[in-house]
Parts: C-alpha cells; structure tokens; sequence
C-alpha cells in the first residue's frame, strides 16, 4: 500500500498598507509590527518595502482550519492598522501610488537584496500569494512540480488582482508578474529529473556565490527551502478571503490528483515550457476573459469550460480533502469576474458617474478595503 502524503496546506499573503485619509501607501509603524508580532508570533513579519506587511498560516490538515488561521490573521493585521488610521489591501499593486516614493525595510536581508539587486528591486511594489503543500518524499516532491506546471497558468488567471500601476490601467490583469519577472531566477521552474538533480542545481549557485541559499530561487512553483512542502508562487494576493482559499484548495487538489494518477501508474502530460509559458502570458494579459490554450486540443478554450474539467478532474481529491466547496467556488469567480474584472468596473463606474481620473482611482482603493473587511 502505498502511504499517501499528508497533503497539508499553508498559505502566506501580502498586504499593502493604505492611509484611510489620502489612499496613498503607508509605511507599517514600527509600534503596530510590534503590536501584530505580540499577538501574532512568527506569523507576520515585514517585507521588502515598509508599505507591506506579510501574513502566514500555520500548517494546516484542511483548507476550514485555514480558513479560521487566515481569518485570524487578517482581522489582526486589520485591528492594528486601524489603530493608526491604516488600512491593509490584499490587492497586487496599488492602483495609483508610485514605487519612486517607497523606501525598503531597513534589514539585513533587505539590504542585500537592495546591494545585489539594483534598480531592478526598487519597483518592488508587488504583493503575491504562496500556497505550500505537504510532500513528504523530496523526489515525490519534484515529479509533482514537473507535472502541475501545467496548471499554473489556470491558478493565476483566476488570482489575478493587479490591473493598475501608476495610476494607468495597464490593460493586462496581473501587472505584478512583468515587475516581478525583472529579478533573476523567477518565471516557471524548468523541468527536473529528481531531488538529487535540485539540490546539484542550488550547490552549483550556492558554490559560486551568486546566492547563499535556495530561498533566493524565486520561480513561480519551487520545493520550499524551509518546508517539506512544494510551494506555488505564481498567483497574486486576493482581496478576498473566500478567493483565497479557492486557489488553495485548487492547488491542494491538484497536487493530490496528480499523486494519484502516480499511484495508478498514470501522469499528467510533460509539456514544453515555451507551450506553458504562452498560457502563462495569456493568464497575465486577459485574467480569465478570452480563455486558455489546452494543448492536447490544440485549441484555445473558454475559461468556463476549463474552470468546469478542472473541477471535474479534482472532484474526488475536493472530496477526500474536505474541500469541495472552495473548489466548486471556481465557477463562482468565472461567473463574476476576478478581482482585475472588478477593479476596472469600479474605476469605469466611478467615471461614467462623473468622478475625475483622480477621484475614480481612489473609489477603486475604497473598493479594495471594502473586499478585505468582507469576509471577516
């Protein structure tokens, strides 16, 4: 009998901080960190810019139970800024803000990144959302990377939360991976035979000092560097909870569909990463609106029907892992749009009703804070 991984799951997010007055970012008060690591522990903690705030759950055996942590989580997270006129957004980028006017936490971590990184680094002002899930057996660990990267495009297209840089509506759904995409070592994870060949790969950079660790491998799905766990990396932060834990429970629920076709002898498909990349860009550029290629059609398909084979295909794992309904919320998200889809509705609202560029931009700030609080 084959023993079947824990599957558990763990989620990390981060947050902006707004000022409830202006709606432009704030820097994170040193006195409400502190507050929020009281009450908190190890679960926050800053980030590269003093305007973010990071989040993660505890390792949990359900997507309920993480539900309740990330919950917890926001509503502190929330309760501190409050305190201070802030307010957290879990959105990807700030709709108008400009990273020009942002400065990096003062740590040592951070400063490195700032000394190794440049320019590049300083546009930083991106937030996304990882989803850790249990693998015990490292090797199993990379057969299963190998074939979800297939899904990651999906994963993204239904996350996507950044239509606005700048003040501009950027026409693409996730703006954050064309800034994140400038940093060395991102972009979807080439494949790889085994565990052995990773670790080869991380001595080999690790060896000629170009990193001291893997944590500084920064694809869109990795093996944790610090977990037992594979980690996806692609999706941006979700204004709402409830979207959240969809994206969870769908990447939870792969990644047992694909242990069990294993254990039938049976794998998902290897395609060539310049195939997966162009769904990738497609992800990017359209969020779900025009749809994805399938490969083995060789033909692009709406993304409702996708949302629907991909339920399909995970409907016994959604069973098993008590997370049928965050799954099945898939069809939900296809039905009324990703947080992109409601930003712009928002901002195309708020001028058709006579408010300035300037005005409506704002709205799209309130409508955010307003998404966050919901599901608390």
């Amino acid at each position: 009998m084959v023993k079947e991984p824990d599957f558990t799951i763990g989620v990390e997010e981060e947050y902006l901080l707004v000022d409830r007055d202006s709606l432009e970012l704030a820097a994170v008060p040193e006195e409400m960190m502190q507050a929020c690591a009281a009450r908190l522990q190890n679960q926050v903690a800053p980030e590269y810019l003093n305007c973010q705030i990071e989040i993660g759950s505890r390792p949990c055996q359900t997507i309920g139970e993480a539900r309740e942590d990330l919950r917890r989580l926001r509503s502190t997270v929330a309760a501190e800024a409050a305190r201070f006129n802030l307010a957290p957004i879990a959105a990807s980028c700030h709709p108008f803000s400009s990273w020009r006017a942002q400065h990096h936490t003062n740590k040592e971590r951070y400063n490195t990144l700032r000394d190794d990184l440049g320019g590049v680094v300083r546009r930083m002002l991106i937030c996304g959302q990882h989803v850790h899930v249990g693998i015990d057996n490292p090797d199993q660990r990379i057969d299963l990377m190998n074939q979800l990267r297939y899904f990651l495009p999906h994963l993204l297209a239904l996350s996507c939360s950044s239509p606005f840089w700048m003040g501009e509506d950027t026409g693409l759904a996730c703006y954050r991976l064309t800034v994140f995409d400038n940093l060395p070592r991102t972009g979807l994870p080439p494949h790889m035979d085994s565990w052995s060949t990773w670790e080869r790969s991380v001595h080999a950079m690790t060896h000629v000092g170009v990193m001291e660790d893997a944590s500084k491998i920064w694809w869109d799905l990795r093996p944790s560097s610090r977990f037992p766990t594979i980690e996806s990396r692609i999706c941006d932060v979700s204004p709402r909870l409830e979207t959240t834990l969809t994206i969870a429970a769908l990447t939870q629920t792969l990644c047992r569909m694909l242990w069990r076709l294993a254990k039938s002898n049976q794998r998902w498909r290897l395609y060539d990463t310049f195939l997966i990349q162009e769904n990738r860009w497609r992800a990017q550029r359209y969020g779900i609106s025009e749809g994805l290629i399938d490969w083995g059609q060789r033909a692009i398909v709406p993304f409702d029907t996708l949302a629907q084979e991909l339920i399909e295909l995970v409907e016994e794992d959604g069973a098993a892992l008590s997370c049928l309904s965050e799954v099945q919320n898939t069809l939900a998200i296809t039905a009324n749009g990703t947080s992109a889809d409601h930003q712009r509705a928002v901002y195309s609202d708020a001028l058709h009703a006579g408010y300035t560029q300037e005005e409506a931009l704002h709205a799209v700030v309130k409508h955010l804070i307003e998404e966050f609080h919901a599901d608390l």
